[in-house]
């Protein structure tokens, strides 16, 4: 087990629908990186922004993205996650992929799709929770719109790190701002949320404030709004385990099942 990990998040103008460029940009960034990084976190749908174009732009497990994932993984020793837009047995889904340094891929489906926006007419929604597990550590990852919903988030598995990433609008970017603090307080957990920034094709306009947030609510690392850049932090397990084994707060939480 690994106490320490240090974690990256990369906030991006993402270029509309158009993967080798977004690839490209941030194959440039991640090449800038200086020191030793444990796990680099993208944000959703990194490869062509928040589209319901799917069927434009879906690719395969063996595309091209996750191949290119895999390369990155690979050449830094580190592991690289994000979401994009999958095919997959005549469904598109809005998949989370965790790529590990040997190039072994994790997955998840977005539970919550956004049907403000009429995700949930293009994407089929995932049903399973995935706790992933690197250098000792538990990661629980979602997807942006899985952040307004607490019950799906609840750590009732003991995970050390929630990762959450996103492209959330600047009209309600301080409900991002206060729930992704609210996710790390109830669950007394490391907490990671990326967003993009820039205007997407629907003129959408999105200004990050990606952040890393400890396990008490506070802010390790934050990005500013409008910057294009990366939040960074080298979490300690032993401290977040002290401190609950100090308050007991998770030992009291409900039980309870999901359908």
């Amino acid at each position: 087990m690994q106490n320490e990990l240090t974690i990256v998040g990369i906030q991006a103008d993402l270029i509309w629908e158009n993967p080798f460029e977004n690839r490209r940009q941030f194959e440039h960034i991640i090449d800038q990186l200086s020191g030793e990084v444990d796990l680099i976190v993208l944000p959703e749908m990194f490869s062509t922004g928040f589209t319901m174009n799917a069927s434009m732009v879906a690719e395969k497990m063996n595309g091209e993205t996750i191949g290119w994932m895999q390369k990155i993984a690979k050449k830094k020793n580190m592991a690289l996650c994000g979401s994009l837009v999958i095919s997959e047995a005549d469904n598109f889904y809005n998949r989370f992929v965790f790529v590990h340094p040997s190039g072994e891929i994790e997955t998840y489906n977005k539970r919550h799709s956004f049907s403000l926006a009429g995700e949930d007419k293009v994407y089929t929604a995932g049903n399973e929770q995935r706790i992933i597990t690197y250098k000792g550590w538990k990661i629980c990852p979602l997807i942006c719109y899985d952040l307004r919903f607490p019950v799906w988030s609840r750590n009732t598995q003991n995970y050390d790190l929630i990762l959450f990433m996103a492209n959330w609008p600047v009209t309600r970017v301080h409900a991002w701002d206060v729930l992704l603090k609210a996710r790390a307080i109830e669950n007394m957990s490391f907490t990671i949320g990326v967003n993009r920034v820039g205007l997407d094709a629907n003129q959408y306009k999105y200004v990050g404030h990606s952040a890393i947030i400890d396990f008490l609510g506070h802010e390790t690392a934050f990005l500013q709004a409008n910057e294009i850049g990366v939040v960074s932090a080298t979490l300690n397990k032993a401290d977040q385990d002290a401190t609950r084994k100090k308050l007991g707060f998770l030992l009291d939480k409900d039980s309870f099942t999901i359908q």
